[in-house]
């Protein structure tokens, strides 16, 4: 425990939308001094009028300690560069690096569900090998393994409303999406813990559903029918190229439902609860707290 000092608590990332909710949490649950990092500070202006100090914060700067300088307990938000592979674990062991001179006490890492070697998505040796140099760093350190966004079905269900087929790969697979509000008090909750150890936890939603489990549950919800269509990972990926998916992001993409089909998604942890007391979002809740987005993106 830090005795009666007034814990400095910092979160990269913040002007994403992870990254933003977790500093919206601290700020209002009053939890110490808080710092909002972005590399654009400037899209962190709403954060400083709530209390939060700002500070400019880009994993390639040779400087990074400095930045992190006078932390007590630091969230790393993964970096979105995932177009040239390595990039994206090169900064975050930067940023784990200069976490160890900077003195910070503890790291909170958001990862992603089963990263161990195996794993189809091509970005997921960025979250295991992160993992590994936290573990190897000395200092303490909490690893969140977010499930996916149930907020990601905004990319895609609204054209399956409209057209009334999901084409996928992922067969029998399951998946058990988290919200990003839940992710978001479970990294603000593991930031302002007082504890030094380590820790690792699975944050996903209620229940793991099959493709045709969750299209079953949307046309409940928003009153359209739904068949789900089963094709090959090559028969995805040359439908969304086809329909504009820049040929990068194609394989990516089919990457997740191939890595649900093989049963690397299905796992239901309890971290969410664990670190918030509270339970997770159903698929379905989130579905229909949300019903006019999704309408309005048909």
């Amino acid at each position: 425990m830090m005795g009666d000092r007034v814990k400095t608590l910092m979160v990269t990332g913040a002007g994403g939308h992870l990254g933003r909710r977790v500093v919206e949490i601290l700020l209002a649950g009053g939890q110490g001094k808080v710092i909002a990092g972005s590399r654009d500070p400037s899209k962190l202006t709403a954060l400083a009028e709530l209390g939060a100090e700002i500070r400019k914060v880009d994993f390639d700067d040779p400087d990074l300690a400095g930045t992190f300088a006078g932390v007590d307990r630091l969230l790393i938000v993964s970096t979105d560069e995932i177009a040239v592979p390595g990039r994206r674990l090169a900064q975050h062991k930067a940023a784990v690096d200069a976490a160890v001179k900077a003195g910070v006490g503890h790291v909170v890492y958001t990862s992603m569900p089963n990263p161990e070697p195996g794993s189809p998505i091509p970005f997921a040796p960025d979250h295991f090998g992160t993992e590994q140099a936290l573990a190897a760093s000395g200092l303490g350190w909490t690893v969140l393994r977010d499930s996916w966004y149930a907020e990601n079905l905004l990319l895609s269900l609204p054209h399956v409303l409209a057209t009334g087929q999901w084409f996928t790969s992922a067969g029998d697979g399951r998946v058990a999406h988290v919200t990003r509000d839940d992710c978001a008090r479970a990294a603000a909750a593991a930031l302002a813990a007082g504890e030094r150890g380590n820790a690792r936890y699975d944050v996903t939603g209620p229940e793991a559903l099959t493709t045709t489990e969750i299209a079953a549950i949307a046309s409940d919800v928003f009153g359209r029918p739904i068949t789900v269509v089963q094709v090959t990972d090559e028969q995805l990926a040359e439908g969304m190229v086809a329909s504009g998916v820049p040929a990068f992001l194609a394989p990516i993409l089919v990457s997740f439902d191939t890595n649900t089909r093989v049963g690397r998604a299905d796992l239901v942890g309890d971290g969410v609860k664990t670190l918030t007391g509270e339970d997770p979002t159903s698929l379905r809740d989130y579905l229909t707290a949300n019903k006019a987005a999704f309408l309005k993106a048909v």
